[in-house]
């Protein structure tokens, strides 16, 4: 009997790709909202005395840092959330695997993470539902891409290309959420407050990502926690017998450079997060959202990213492909490098701008969009350059602890991206982007030079791996 396939791919991709794509509908459309949320209403005007846990969360940030207006702690409190959810992934991803399955991780983790968006509709349950919030994230995330390599079969070429297809569900959902939960939650200056209806609709929106999922389970894998017991006695013994056997010394040397790398790419994605903060407040503040005949709203750069990702991943993939012929693609950890410079790129030009806003006129949001092409390309250099760098330079008894660690990174990275835009209000903005410039060329050339001692360790962890086939 012929199977129902969708582009090729197994039945169960289209329903991973649209509960993906709903769920990042969700979260991205709570980013488009919840800087401007608390900024703009729920730390000001009275409002944080009605909040349950705002005195306590309030305390342990000023015990860190010190006295802090509204501006500052919503910073620390956007940068923890981002941290939170990836450091919650690990947590999820341990629990699906021992306990629950992925299928029904997900399934928890959805109609959590809805939970948590309609709780947001009330100011009171802020922290409250962003703690729900970020529990259902845990759940989802991680588990929902483990799915994806569960359809097919081992040495199924097309794995690959269902993750692109799979990546392309993430980048629609971040596409289309700050151009409708965002411009529906974030009312007009001198409007009446809307923020309600932003984050119920985010949650309305997990409601049928999880509707799909549901309906769809029947053309998903088995659990790896159900597969994983039949070769438990196998894995155990062949994970004994390596351990026993140790780290060779060249391992050790692999291992220690790849930790310096998720060190250094803290300080990347640091500067990354800036998008999801400083920048919005700059949008929404300092800058002319008219270009012609239309207008943007502050929300709206939320998209951007989202919208190069997609345009520009064919540019870049081609790009390499043409160096590559040429035999003058640059290793990985070049290519990081390489990012790291263009994310400076993008900082450093909106220096230019800055100096408008500081003597008190308002800029172009066409910065805005160059700035942030930028800043994608910088992404597309580092994000999928890390993953594959950690896939395969880590040793194989050690893969998924230095995915981890990879993943690490980012939630250290994205809570430093909270400190540093708690500094956005009391700086001027010229010297804020040369400080975020300054971090981004220092961390461009730290990896260049680690890669001057990690790229030849790659090519001999890859020799070493083709003569014990």
């Amino acid at each position: 009997m012929h199977q129902k396939t969708f582009l090729g791919h197994p039945r169960g991709l289209s329903v991973l790709f649209g509960t993906e794509m709903w769920e990042r509908f969700c979260y991205y459309g709570n980013n488009a909202l919840v800087t401007y949320y608390l900024v703009d209403f729920l730390l000001v005007d009275g409002q944080p005395a009605q909040v349950i846990g705002y005195r306590a969360v309030k305390h342990f940030f000023e015990s860190l840092y010190g006295p802090l207006a509204a501006q500052p702690l919503a910073a620390l409190i956007v940068g923890s959330f981002g941290s939170a959810t990836y450091l919650g992934g690990l947590a999820g991803g341990a629990v699906a695997d021992r306990v629950l399955g992925q299928s029904r991780a997900v399934l928890l983790g959805a109609a959590v993470m809805a939970a948590g968006e309609f709780m947001l509709a009330d100011p009171a349950l802020f922290f409250v539902g962003l703690l729900v919030f970020t529990i259902g994230v845990s759940f989802l995330k991680p588990n929902i891409a483990t799915q994806v390599g569960g359809l097919y079969a081992a040495g199924d070429a097309r794995v690959d290309r269902a993750y692109s297809i799979f990546y392309i569900g993430i980048n629609l959902g971040a596409l289309i959420a700050p151009l409708v939960v965002g411009r529906l939650g974030h009312a007009p200056a001198g409007a009446p407050p809307r923020w309600q209806y932003g984050f119920a609709v985010s949650g309305a929106g997990m409601l049928v990502g999880l509707l799909v999922f549901a309906v769809g389970l029947r053309w998903l894998p088995p659990d790896v926690r159900a597969r994983r017991r039949e070769v438990a006695r196998d894995a155990v013994a062949r994970g004994v017998k390596a351990m026993r056997a140790g780290l060779t010394g060249l391992e050790r040397r692999t291992v220690l450079a790849l930790f310096a790398v998720a060190f250094l790419n803290i300080f990347f994605w640091a500067c990354y997060g800036q998008q999801y903060s400083a920048l919005a407040l700059m949008a929404e503040n300092y800058t002319d959202l008219s270009v012609g005949l239309f207008s943007f709203h502050p929300e709206d750069v939320q998209a951007f990213n989202p919208f190069f990702i997609f345009t520009l991943t064919p540019v870049v993939i081609a790009f390499w492909a043409w160096q590559s012929k040429r035999r003058v693609e640059p290793q990985p950890v070049t290519k990081m490098a390489m990012g790291c410079a263009l994310t400076a790129l993008c900082f450093g030009m909106l220096i230019a701008p800055a100096l408008s806003i500081d003597a008190g006129r308002k800029v172009s949001v066409l910065w805005l969009v160059a700035a942030l092409a930028l800043q994608t390309l910088g992404e597309l250099y580092m994000m999928p350059v890390a993953l594959s760098l950690f896939s395969k330079a880590a040793p194989p008894r050690l893969a998924s602890v230095m995915m981890a660690v990879n993943y690490l990174s980012l939630a250290v990275g994205f809570y430093f991206a909270g400190y540093l835009t708690s500094f956005w209000s009391g700086m001027a903005k010229a010297p804020f982007f040369g400080m975020i410039t300054a971090i981004a060329v220092a961390t461009a050339v730290a990896i260049l030079a680690l890669s001057r001692v990690l790229n030849p360790m790659l090519r001999a962890t890859e020799v070493e791996a083709a003569s014990s086939v």
